[in-house]
């Protein structure tokens, strides 16, 4: 079996070394005895979406972000079509604007409108750390936030409920998206590395989709574990 993995804007979208989301998800592929192949793709290239079984798109500055909007907007059906088809999905940080229907900055700017949300981005900056409960696990999800853009018009399910930090906007307590396997979030970390529960949900389910019979092997966390669990109790000593 070999799992598919396109990083997309490499270049461009890698702020706080959001690339270790995809170091760290093809080491743990790699550990359960599957082949990996990773894509640096970037404006430069042409993107075959439907090759792939998982996309990434890490956090980049306001002029990168509208140097990838604009390459990005010729991709809508592909997308639309691998996301409807099942392709894993992770976006971070400002990534996630692409996806709504238009950005506001300086002026207006049409996005994929694949979902149906709306971004402008204010004068005042939202930075901090995270904490937050997710549908998806037991265990809550720690991470940062450094980001201008507030989220308007939300009908998608959030993915994550903030219990220290900003959601859409201030005052709001849901954020991020989640559709079929779409998982897109303002938090940065790199989230898969701070929150190794999370990785292992993406292994599992990438891999289960290709494989409902997977054996799985034991995962090696520790370090991982290590760092999770002394940033929630320090988050306890505090609270």
């Amino acid at each position: 079996m070999t799992i598919h993995i396109a990083h997309l804007y490499y270049d461009l979208m890698n702020l706080y070394g959001e690339s270790g989301n995809v170091k760290a998800l093809k080491m743990q592929l790699e550990e359960q005895g599957v082949k990996v192949k990773v894509d640096f793709l970037t404006i430069q290239d042409n993107i075959h979406f439907g090759k792939y079984d998982f996309i990434y798109i890490g956090m980049g500055t306001e002029q990168n972000q509208q140097l990838v909007l604009k390459h990005i907007l010729s991709y809508k059906k592909e997308i639309s079509s691998a996301i409807a088809n099942g392709c894993f999905f992770l976006v971070t940080g400002n990534a996630i604007e692409l996806f709504g229907k238009s950005i506001i900055a300086n002026k207006k700017m049409r996005a994929l409108n694949i979902f149906h949300f709306e971004t402008k981005q204010e004068d005042m900056r939202i930075v901090g750390e995270v904490l937050a409960t997710t549908p998806l696990l037991n265990k809550p999800i720690i991470g940062f936030q450094n980001r201008s853009g507030v989220m308007k018009n939300i009908k998608e399910e959030p993915l994550f409920y903030m219990q220290k930090g900003t959601g859409y906007a201030p005052k709001v307590t849901e954020e991020g998206i989640i559709k079929y396997h779409f998982y897109g979030t303002y938090i940065i970390g790199p989230i898969l590395i701070r929150n190794p529960e999370l990785l292992k949900y993406f292994v599992k389910n990438i891999l289960r989709q290709k494989d409902p019979t997977f054996k799985f092997k034991p995962f090696h966390l520790t370090l991982e574990n290590k760092a999770y669990q002394n940033f929630i109790q320090k988050y306890n000593e505090k609270s």
